[in-house]
């Protein structure tokens, strides 16, 4: 893996270049925490004006599916780092030009991770970690079989998809046909595979942010946990989050043992979103991104360094700390609406509420269960800290083309229905 000596200056000959594959909300902090370090950075997405096209050198709209189109921009750019931040992607593509690039954590690692098969395959039968029961299926009679050999409720996910889409919870037989049909269209491919999940009756749901760089003292890589973050979802896609989520000391230990085991075997640098389900002392897994997660933009505020700091510096091989400066919460922005253009009032009401931050993301058009920002707060502990994200995430309100706020929308902050 390339580890640079020095770090170039950005549109010269000597700059130092990573290219983003994916320019959301996500990839747009880790421009920005990169080009603190006076990296230069190239940003891909599917659409123009996404949020990373904001801030990075270069910006290019590209079909990332397309492995030549891939391919050929990765050629013409020649950056020393391929970062992926979303999951649609050309995997085959990443592995081809891994034998000439550095691709983050690792072109292995992003292709096992994207398909909920094979991540699952790895972590229960391959390592031998504590997950739920499950049953794939390709046929709506292989979907019934599994729902059967699983129970009721049950979860059911496409194999490949992502922020929850095309995920359904069962709770008897007569939501069957709807979480088929639901499955096949959220799926990120053409003749969809799903994943049937027995349901675990957990306490709580974590993200445990783990972060693989090189250890200055050694030279080698190593392992570092950021304090356990709680969140709460609706759909499989994240509405708050907070940190540090409470655990008792056992329940601790087994999770950074369950993703030191899962990252160490995906290998390369950076971090990694390692979610896990927790019931007592006990803790399974659930799934892993390889690549800072949504729920863990709290550390905005909570950490010394956020995870985009984090996921910047392990890229370069840099020290890295984890250190946690304080107890926060951060809660969603939803579009509420779907428009091109739409603006925000109320910002600032919400920064007024005491230890707030705002982050929008700039994507220009909005739909009612897209998320378009994230309010972050801080405070002695994690009640208040919760409370004063989701009143300042309550207070902004999506402003249509045309000047009027529609009423009536979800309210930011809680789950859209």
């Amino acid at each position: 893996m390339y580890t640079p000596d020095a770090i170039g200056t950005p549109l010269s000959p000597s700059a130092t270049k990573v290219m983003l594959l994916g320019s959301g909300e996500l990839g747009k902090e880790v421009a920005i925490a990169l080009q603190r370090l006076g990296v230069e950075v190239h940003a891909v997405d599917r659409y123009d004006g996404a949020p990373a096209h904001h801030v990075a050198q270069y910006h290019y709209v590209l079909d990332m599916t397309d492995p030549d189109a891939v391919k050929n921009l990765v050629d013409e750019v020649r950056p020393h780092y391929i970062v992926p931040e979303i999951e649609a992607i050309a995997t085959d593509a990443l592995l081809d030009l891994e034998s000439e690039y550095t691709v983050i954590p690792t072109a292995t690692a992003t292709r096992v991770t994207m398909n909920r098969e094979e991540i699952r395959r790895v972590a229960g039968e391959e390592l031998g970690l504590p997950t739920s029961g499950y049953a794939f299926a390709s046929t709506r009679d292989e979907f019934d079989d599994a729902v059967r050999a699983m129970g009721f409720p049950c979860v059911v996910k496409p194999v490949m998809s992502s922020s929850g889409k095309g995920q359904s919870v069962l709770r008897g037989p007569g939501d069957c046909d709807e979480a088929w049909d639901h499955a096949m269209s959220g799926a990120r491919v053409n003749q969809a595979r799903v994943i049937v999940e027995q349901f675990v009756d957990f306490d709580y749901e974590i993200t445990l942010l783990t972060v693989r760089s090189l250890d200055p003292s050694t030279g080698k890589v190593a392992t570092w946990f950021c304090e356990p973050v709680g969140h709460r979802q609706h759909s499989g896609d994240y509405v708050e989050s907070w940190q540090p989520a409470p655990m008792s000391a056992a329940a601790a230990e087994n999770a950074q043992s369950i993703a030191a085991r899962v990252t160490n075997a995906l290998g390369g640098r950076g971090v990694f979103g390692v979610e896990l389900f927790v019931k007592g002392d006990d803790v399974y897994f659930s799934e892993v991104s390889p690549r800072p997660h949504d729920t863990g933009m709290v550390t905005m505020g909570t950490q010394r360094l956020s995870e985009f700091d984090l996921h910047a510096r392990a890229i370069l091989g840099l020290p890295v700390d984890v250190t946690l400066v304080s107890p926060g919460a951060s809660a969603v922005v939803y579009g509420g609406v779907e428009a091109a253009g739409v603006a925000f009032s109320g910002v600032r009401e919400a920064l007024a509420v005491p230890e707030t931050d705002v982050r929008v993301f700039g994507k220009p058009e909005a739909f009612p269960h897209r998320r378009m920002g994230v309010v972050f707060a801080t405070a002695e502990d994690i009640e208040t800290a919760r409370s004063r994200a989701t009143t300042a995430a309550s207070l902004i309100h999506p402003v249509v083309p045309g000047g009027e706020w529609r009423r009536g929308q979800p309210v930011v902050g809680q789950s859209p229905e």
